[in-house]
C-alpha cells in the first residue's frame, strides 16, 4: 500500500501544471525565508553575543586560532608566525551605518543558522519528482549538505577569517597611510569568506548530484585532475588574502573534497553498472 500511494503521489506531483509547481515552489520559499527571519529577529535582538563573541572576535588576540598561532609562535621563537597580536580598530562613517549593518548581520546569521531548515524545504520540493530508488539513495542529503555546510562556515571563520584580517588590516604601503576599517569592509570580509567556504565545501553534494544523472564520471575527474587543481588554486585566492600562506590552506580541504568526489563518483558509476547488469 505505501508503495502504491508513492506511486499515485508521484503521479500527482507529475501531472502538476506549471502554475501549480510555482505554486508549490513559493510555499517552500515562504517558508524558508520565514525560518530565516525567526532566527534573524533572534540575532537581532541578542546583538552583543552576535558582535562582541562573534563577528568581532576573530580580530582580537584572545580568539582561538590567534592564541594557537601564539602559541606556536613560542614554541619555534618566532614572532612572525603570530597573527592579531592588536586589537583592530574600526569606524563607522555614515549616520545610519551601524543600525543598517545591525540589520544586515542578523539577515545574514539568520541565514546561515536556518540553512538546514532552508535545505530541507528544498529537498521537498525536489523530492516528488525523484523515483523511489532515487529517493533511497538521497536519503540523509539534507543531514550531509547542513553539515558540510556548517564545517565549511567553521572552517573558514576559524582559519581563513582571522589571516585574512591580519593580512588585509596590517597591511600598509606606507607609513604616511593610517588604516581606518569601516565597520561594513570588516563585515563583508568576515561574511563573505564564511560563506563562500560553506558553499565550496558542498563540492562532495554537487559531485554526487552530477554523476547520478549522468554528466560527471571518476574517468572525467581523474582526467581532469590537474585543471581542477589549478581551479582549486584559483579558487582559493579569490577567497582569500594574496599570500601564499592562506591560499594553501585553503586549497588542502579543497583538494581532499575533489578526491573524496572522485570516490563518490566511482562508488555510483559501480553501482549503475551493477544495476544494469542484474
Amino acid at each position: 500500500m505505501a508503495g502504491n500511494e508513492d506511486n499515485t503521489n508521484k503521479g500527482r506531483q507529475g501531472e502538476m501544471s506549471f502554475l501549480e509547481h510555482l505554486e508549490e515552489l513559493r510555499w517552500h520559499i515562504i517558508r524558508s525565508v520565514l525560518a530565516i527571519m525567526i532566527f534573524a529577529v533572534a540575532a537581532f535582538v541578542f546583538k552583543d553575543f552576535i558582535f562582541s563573541s562573534i563577528i568581532f572576535k576573530p580580530k582580537t588576540p584572545d580568539f582561538w586560532t590567534n592564541r594557537m598561532f601564539a602559541q606556536f609562535g613560542d614554541f619555534i621563537g618566532s614572532e612572525a608566525i603570530k597573527i592579531n597580536t592588536q586589537d583592530l580598530q574600526l569606524i563607522s562613517i555614515k549616520m545610519a551605518g551601524q543600525f543598517l549593518t545591525h540589520i544586515w548581520t542578523a539577515i545574514v546569521a539568520g541565514f546561515i543558522v536556518a540553512s538546514p531548515v532552508v535545505f530541507f524545504e528544498f529537498w521537498r520540493f525536489i523530492k516528488p519528482a525523484l523515483y523511489d530508488n532515487e529517493k533511497r539513495h538521497a536519503s540523509g542529503a539534507v543531514f550531509f549538505t547542513s553539515v558540510l555546510f556548517s564545517m565549511g562556515v567553521l572552517f573558514g571563520y576559524y582559519l581563513i577569517v582571522p589571516l585574512s584580517i591580519h593580512f588585509l588590516g596590517s597591511y600598509s604601503i606606507s607609513g604616511e597611510v593610517t588604516n581606518q576599517i569601516n565597520i561594513n569592509s570588516y563585515i563583508s570580509t568576515v561574511v563573505s569568506i564564511s560563506l563562500a567556504s560553506g558553499v565550496v565545501f558542498l563540492l562532495p553534494i554537487f559531485v554526487y548530484f552530477l554523476s547520478k544523472v549522468g554528466l560527471l564520471t571518476p574517468a572525467f575527474m581523474k582526467q581532469y585532475r590537474k585543471h581542477a587543481y589549478v581551479v582549486m588554486l584559483l579558487l582559493s585566492a579569490i577567497i582569500t588574502p594574496p599570500d601564499v600562506f592562506s591560499q594553501i590552506m585553503v586549497a588542502f580541504p579543497l583538494v581532499f573534497l575533489y578526491e573524496i568526489g572522485i570516490l563518490i563518483s566511482r562508488r555510483i558509476e559501480k553501482k549503475r553498472e551493477w544495476e544494469m547488469n542484474s
